[in-house]
């Protein structure tokens, strides 16, 4: 029988790696999906994302298009974006052993160890991505131009509560019962 007791740590890893899925293949790859938005809304808008901006070729770290906003220590910020893909990878570890967990308590156990693994790579990959396109927005801002953060910041702060509400229902599910019991005939 199925331990219900780990059936919300699953679902909340599910949707945690479902969010940062929409991250890491935001701008260039997807268009919709994007960190931070220079100018006005239209086809002229300039995005960036995970693994570069609009009309580059999808690569780890790359320059500012903007002169001001380039710097040896922003470019190696860019670098650490790959954060988003790895934590969505721990989420989806998270979630395989989740399944398992519905059966068996190591896999819940395993699902709680990585859940809380990947909130904290989502933690710290949020706070870069706040620091570094906060940077970048008011060097954007100073010259003169429309900078405003991209819907991405936002889903990866979504994928940090759910990853925090995985990890502690799943930490919860720990003590469900995972035998049927066994009738007792006198």
């Amino acid at each position: 029988m199925a331990a219900s007791a780990a059936i919300p740590g699953l679902f909340f890893c599910f949707s945690a790696m479902v969010l940062l899925l929409f991250v890491s293949i935001s701008v260039p790859t997807w268009s919709k999906v994007s960190l931070l938005n220079i100018g006005h809304s239209g086809p002229n808008q300039l995005k960036y994302g995970v693994f570069g901006f609009t009309g580059s070729s999808p690569s780890v770290g790359y320059f500012f298009t903007n002169p001001h906003v380039n710097s040896t220590i922003l470019h190696n910020l860019t670098k650490t974006l790959i954060l988003h893909p790895i934590a969505a990878g721990l989420s989806g570890f998270a979630f395989f052993f989740g399944i398992f967990g519905l059966f068996r308590r190591f896999g819940t156990v395993m699902m709680t160890l990585l859940a809380g693994l990947a909130m904290l790579t989502t933690f710290v990959v949020w706070v870069i991505d706040m620091i570094l396109f906060g940077i970048a927005r008011q060097r954007y801002r100073d010259d003169g131009q429309r900078a405003q953060y991209g819907n991405a910041n936002w889903l990866t702060l979504g994928a940090l509560v759910a990853l925090l509400l995985g990890f502690c229902t799943s930490a919860c599910g720990i003590f469900g019962h995972y035998r049927r019991r066994r009738d007792v005939s006198y």
